[in-house]
């Protein structure tokens, strides 16, 4: 019997400098799960995972949204996605690659099915917030959530393309993506997708929408929401709770979460329009939310990381900057010193909550 696509590995693979068969595979597998440090050993499950003969993987949801789910993805699927992405930003086999993300999402775990399936030369860190520090390497590729990208400025010169995911990108980073002059992409996709089926170019060339990949095509449905039909990557169209203003068959603007729209006294505010607002007069992580009030049904408050500063002043210097309309003007503002993240960096924002209130 002929072996599964996913065992071959391609030719020119390596992982942090070393050349790796299937067969290499498996003990390197083994061996992370059992001598590895921490962030290691997630990646010798998975690698473990990906060459035996089953089919799908499990994978958890990342869990910003909601609890975190088990799913099933195709391994076919997998491949078929890190081609997309290959073919895309034109990687070709020995191009260099960092993988700084967690590998226990599916962020982290796609840079390795690239570099296994496109031949890359990758080299993964310990997934810090500031992955650059100790590396004085340069990459052809990388892939980054916003908060990566923010402790990395002043390095990024030394990578050629940068992807980033996990988060809406703020104006302010933007801002600093542009004077970097490197090709950098926010990146649109959910672990049901296998990672990003959208791009939006930040830099050289910044756009406002996302534009579909290869092969995927978008609708929206009654709310408003978008529609993926990705059949490369799902056997299904996709219903997403993301509500966009759909620009063609293949583009489109990513407004917020549909569930996660907050009404307050009759009024429908959608938080990630209020947060691109602030995000040019905040430089602390920062995010709104609703939470109940007797009067409103629910009121907008604004949870900012970092040290407190008095919250009257702050919402004062919110008015004043004329950003928001008065009913986006948040109702009440806390300080918390870190927020609770997601195994995979993103803010969770239900357990950061519950510490304030």
């Amino acid at each position: 019997m002929a072996n599964p696509i996913w065992h071959n590995i391609h030719p020119d693979f390596k992982l942090n400098g070393a050349a790796y068969t299937k067969e290499d595979i498996v003990e390197i597998g083994y061996s992370l799960v059992k001598e590895g440090e921490d962030h290691e050993i997630s990646m010798g499950d998975f690698l473990l995972d990906w060459v035996s003969e089953r089919s799908i993987l499990e994978v958890l949801t990342s869990g910003s949204t909601g609890k975190p789910k088990k799913i099933q993805l195709q391994k076919e699927h997998m491949i078929n996605s890190a081609l997309a992405t290959g073919s895309f930003f034109k990687l070709a086999p020995k191009n260099t690659a960092l993988l700084c993300l967690p590998y226990s999402g599916i962020a982290g775990k796609m840079m390795l099915v690239r570099a296994m399936v496109l031949g890359l030369h990758l080299d993964y860190v310990n997934p810090s917030s500031a992955p650059l520090d100790n590396n004085s390497k340069a990459y052809d590729f990388a892939a980054m959530v916003p908060l990566q990208v923010r402790q990395s400025i002043s390095n990024l010169s030394r990578i050629k393309k940068l992807i980033i995911g996990g988060a809406p990108v703020d104006s302010i980073l933007k801002e600093e993506l542009s004077k970097s002059g490197i090709p950098a992409y926010e990146t649109y996709g959910m672990t049901e997708t296998i990672t990003h089926v959208a791009v939006k170019e930040l830099a050289p060339d910044p756009k406002s929408y996302f534009e579909t990949l290869p092969d995927v095509s978008v609708t929206i449905d009654k709310r408003g929401c978008l529609v993926i039909d990705a059949p490369n990557v799902s056997d299904s169209k996709i219903v997403t709770n993301d509500l966009v203003e759909l620009i063609s068959h293949n583009q489109f603007t990513w407004l917020g979460r549909f569930d996660s729209i907050i009404n307050s006294g009759g009024i429908k505010l959608v938080p990630e329009q209020i947060e691109a607002k602030l995000s040019d007069l905040i430089t602390n992580r920062f995010f709104v939310a609703g939470v109940a009030d007797v009067t409103l049904g629910q009121k907008l408050v604004l949870i900012l990381e970092g040290q407190p500063k008095e919250p009257n002043v702050l919402l004062e210097e919110i008015k004043s900057a004329n950003a928001l309309s008065k009913y986006e003007v948040p109702k009440a503002v806390y300080f918390v010193k870190s927020f609770v993240e997601t195994p995979t960096k993103k803010i969770d924002r239900e357990k950061t909550l519950q510490q304030i209130m």
